[in-house]
């Protein structure tokens, strides 16, 4: 049998168009009257008639998700701990979350124009900005709302609601540890140039390496893909011709592990002689062998934060800060503790 609100009225003592306002979540029902009604419904089993709360709204309750297609960065541990902490947020804030999987490019693009245009969705979350990204000139032209997790590319305007880890302090901090070590020779795998964080992420190895009085050079940088075997296939490049270097930083934990692999495969002590780190702090870190350096960044909770100010967006809440740059902690483990001279 449908528990419908005058059954909840019945039990609980108030009105009908008093729980309507609670449940419908108006400001004018004090918080403890809201609450004791909320208890009341969820234990008769109350189920909200969400046609007509969006009809009466004019709104989805649905927050939009797209994500590359043909990119197993989105299947490894940051993205799943990101988006289970979206999800969660989600759920909470009692909006549904629309996932979409397309290739980057005009299909996804199209993809954007299929959610925003069609009305299918309230917001849309951005993960891992670009650098000039056509997708956030696009929901600025529509004046939809929406958040990024990550700033635009040194130099490119910030005009938007985005939560980022500033990562250029982060990789700072991780070389300039490798560097009170001993490690004089270190190598640098960098993500994507198209990737926003990139540049960031250089320019904190370059300051570190200035601060620690040790000379920048080109042929100690590779670029990889973000996964193990862009870490792998980078590593053996910096080896193989530079086998000099003590030391490697990955700008993400997938290729450092990757690195990691390389540099015992060729009979490197990684945390005696030979260090690795990386940046994020994604569960696999922790249990790597040896146990990897890196830099930790709060991913679950980056995920719940966006859509606390994605809701606050959309229903016109005020938000205290619409531009969030936490800080990284830098997380000392066996794959860099070793040297010292």
């Amino acid at each position: 049998m449908q528990v419908k609100l005058k059954d909840i009225a019945e039990k609980s003592g108030y009105s009908i168009t008093t729980v309507s306002r609670a449940l419908a979540g108006y400001n004018d029902v004090n918080e403890q009257t809201r609450q004791h009604i909320s208890e009341i419904a969820a234990t008769l089993g109350y189920q909200p008639n969400l046609l007509a709360r969006q009809l009466r709204s004019q709104r989805t309750y649905t927050l939009g998700l797209i994500i590359p297609a043909q990119d197993q960065s989105f299947s490894n541990e940051f993205f799943s701990q990101l988006m289970v902490g979206i999800g969660d947020a989600a759920s909470l804030e009692h909006y549904d979350l629309l996932i979409s999987a397309q290739v980057p490019g005009q299909d996804e693009m199209a993809a954007y124009r299929r959610m925003v245009g069609g009305n299918r969705v309230d917001g849309m979350i951005l993960a891992r900005t670009r650098q000039n990204d056509e997708r956030i000139a696009y929901l600025k032209k529509q004046k939809h709302p929406f958040v990024v997790n990550g700033r635009g590319a040194p130099g490119e305007a910030n005009d938007f609601p985005y939560i980022d880890v500033d990562s250029q302090l982060g990789i700072r901090a991780v070389v300039a540890h490798l560097a009170e070590r001993g490690h004089r020779d270190i190598g640098l795998i960098l993500p994507p140039l198209k990737i926003a964080f990139t540049e960031y992420r250089h320019d904190g190895y370059r300051e570190a390496l200035s601060a620690a009085r040790l000379s920048y050079r080109a042929d100690y940088v590779v670029y990889g893909d973000l996964l193990r075997s862009g870490g792998y296939q980078g590593a053996q490049s910096l080896l193989s011709r530079s086998p000099q270097i003590t030391a490697i930083v990955a700008c993400n934990d997938l290729m450092a592990l990757g690195a990691m692999s390389a540099a015992q495969t060729l009979g490197l002590r990684v945390g005696q002689e030979f260090a690795v780190a990386g940046f994020d702090d994604i569960p696999a870190a922790e249990f790597a062998h040896p146990a990897l350096t890196t830099a930790r960044q709060p991913i679950y909770e980056i995920g719940q934060r966006l859509v606390k100010m994605l809701v606050s967006l959309i229903e016109g809440k005020p938000v205290k800060q619409t531009q969030v740059l936490l800080p990284s902690t830098l997380v000392i483990r066996a794959s860099s503790e070793n040297r010292k001279e």
